[in-house]
């Protein structure tokens, strides 16, 4: 299978690596596994603990970034990623595009609908002294 390579995706001070599995190397760097059915959106205990996770290792690790992973790394981590932009207060449809500029092929109908009716609640966000959206 031709799998795509990993993408940073880097939004105000979030910094995220999509990739697809991890191998027996790189397991260790993963502390989380939050599975959820393939080409399913999240559950909404895996959204809770996923922006839980980010609030906390952005707040403790300023400029770190968060590796998330699914088998291709096209939907689910796709997905959890269009989350944080969306809590932090981007539009869905600008989550989407800015995902899919780097990571084409991302998200399949059944994502899209979910992250379209989707309504954060702005768990990410809030302004920093200089205008930019901060994990608070």
């Amino acid at each position: 299978m031709n799998r795509p390579a990993p993408v940073e995706i880097s939004y105000e001070n979030m910094r995220f690596l999509i990739t697809h599995n991890p191998t027996n190397a790189t397991l260790n760097k993963f502390t989380e596994d939050w599975p959820f059915d393939d080409g399913a959106p999240p559950p909404n205990q895996i959204v809770d603990d996923w922006l839980n996770l980010l609030k906390t290792k952005f707040r403790e690790e300023p400029g770190c970034c968060v590796a998330v992973h699914c088998v291709a790394g096209l939907g689910r981590a796709p997905v959890l990623v269009a989350l944080a932009l969306i809590e932090c207060g981007m539009k869905y449809e600008d989550a989407v595009q800015f995902i899919r500029q780097k990571r084409r092929g991302a998200f399949n109908s059944k994502q899209l609908l979910y992250l379209e009716k989707y309504r954060p609640k702005m768990r990410l966000r809030f302004r920093d002294t200089n205008g930019h959206c901060c994990v608070q």
